[in-house]
């Protein structure tokens, strides 16, 4: 059970050169791999976790290997993070640029192909942020992590509603405090 079938160091180098080329092939092949998942690329996904597990782990099945294997794709995440954190051009060239995809209301076909997205696709993801069609988007991007964030043209129904609320509550500050200098002036 916990008798290792390959020798230490390579238990700790699979894992390694295993996370670095996902990391890589992740990064060639876009953004879209982290963003919104379709049934295809979660089946991509899902496979792509099996496929690499022999070569992470060989033909060890042992506790020992797995921890090993565990710890070592952990170290070396967490040893990417750092470098990125440290060096900015490392995690940009990492992690690519964001994409533009809507900017004042016209979708930027260009870069819907780029990241092989459809507009159908781009819909749902404004749909989500309460928005109803690509003329009430100001801009949308897609981030190098894979989320999106949109911006509206104009406040949305509930930011307006909120305003007109702290406007109300404002005003009745203000005549709260004109009537207790009010009652404070007719007392003295």
């Amino acid at each position: 059970m916990f008798h290792l079938h390959l020798p230490l160091i390579e238990k700790i180098i699979r894992p390694v050169i295993v996370y670095l080329c996902l990391i890589l092939f992740l990064r060639l092949f876009g953004k879209r791999e982290l963003a919104q998942l379709n049934p295809f690329d979660l089946v991509v996904l899902l496979s792509l976790s099996n496929t690499v597990q022999n070569a992470i782990i060989g033909d060890d099945n042992s506790v020992s290997g797995g921890v090993i294997g565990a710890l070592s794709l952990l170290s070396i995440n967490w040893l990417l993070t750092r470098l990125m954190f440290r060096l900015p051009k490392v995690n940009e060239a990492l992690e690519g640029s964001e994409t533009v995809l809507i900017r004042h209301g016209k979708v930027d076909k260009k870069a819907l192909e780029k990241e092989a997205l459809t507009e159908l696709e781009l819909l749902s993801v404004i749909h989500k942020q309460g928005l109803n069609s690509f003329s009430e988007v100001e801009k949308c991007v897609l981030e190098p992590n894979g989320n999106f964030y949109v911006e509206a043209v104009s406040p949305s129904i509930g930011d307006a509603e909120r305003e007109e609320v702290l406007k109300a509550v404002r005003e009745l500050t203000l005549e709260v405090k004109n009537l207790k200098a009010e009652l404070k002036a007719a007392k003295a």
